[in-house]
């Protein structure tokens, strides 16, 4: 079989095992736990309210988009599907991986599985940048979809470390829970700032809204409460500078007077 229809098959194939078995952790559940029955066990002031974990569904109909996309024939030697190779699943092999884990309770894994699938996405993501940047249906179609998913995994990856700091019987000694909650959102914010101001990522921005508003949402501490809202308010003007500037400018340049 020639390589590259081979990397597209496989890349096809993980993704649709990837949406069995999250599916079948809903619907079944898995061991007989949902996610959220699991999640609730370790309180974190970082978990969101459930309504927030609906963008899974957008994620992975952002990554049929990108599977289908990529298995087409006319894709076959694309460079920057090429470039990302066989990524996308091992992506999704982490992220099967991390769920069977999760409801099978082997919580000392968790984190890893869940660190490993965020240095995946960062890898994609980065090779993705000339997609990214260039316009055209490859950057809705194959660097969207990450941008999205690499948002939401970030999050993620805060939440699963927070909740299994609890696990392990770690309160937040000697900041507190609530301290410890605004350095950790806090980081986020910079994090999110840096690839806006890097990369100019509307997309990735707006998880990070959606997750922090959905966190003051559910929480009752006034420290995380404030320090998510005031995230998601950061973040959410960072994304109106980065969308108005380019139209400022443009009008500031019709305005200008002819041969200035």
């Amino acid at each position: 079989m020639d390589r590259d229809l081979r990397r597209q098959l496989v890349n096809l194939v993980a993704y649709l095992v990837t949406v069995v078995v999250n599916t079948a952790a809903v619907v079944l559940p898995l061991n007989g736990l949902t996610t959220a029955e699991i999640s609730d066990r370790f309180p974190a002031l970082v978990t969101p309210a459930n309504y927030v974990f609906s963008v899974w569904s957008v994620i992975y109909l952002l990554l049929g988009a990108f599977s289908v996309w990529q298995a087409l024939p006319r894709n076959r030697t694309d460079r920057d599907l090429r470039d990302i190779g066989y990524l996308p699943a091992l992506a999704g092999a982490l992220n099967t991986i991390w769920i069977f884990t999760w409801h099978f309770e082997l919580f000392a894994l968790t984190v890893p599985v869940m660190l490993a699938l965020l240095a995946t996405l960062i890898v994609i993501y980065l090779r993705l940048r000339p997609t990214r940047t260039a316009g055209g249906t490859d950057r809705w179609l194959v660097a969207l979809p990450f941008s999205v998913y690499l948002g939401w995994i970030t999050v993620a990856t805060i939440a699963n470390i927070s909740q299994m700091l609890l696990w392990a019987g770690y309160d937040g000694a000697p900041l507190g829970a609530g301290l410890w909650t605004v350095i950790v959102l806090g980081a986020g914010v910079v994090i999110t700032a840096l690839i806006l101001l890097r990369e100019g990522d509307w997309a990735y921005a707006l998880v990070i809204v959606w997750a922090y508003v959905g966190i003051a949402a559910r929480q009752t501490d006034t420290l995380a409460v404030l320090a998510a809202a005031a995230g998601a308010v950061i973040v959410a003007i960072l994304i109106a500078v980065l969308v108005v500037r380019p139209w400022l400018q443009r009008r500031g340049q019709e305005d200008a007077p002819a041969g200035a």
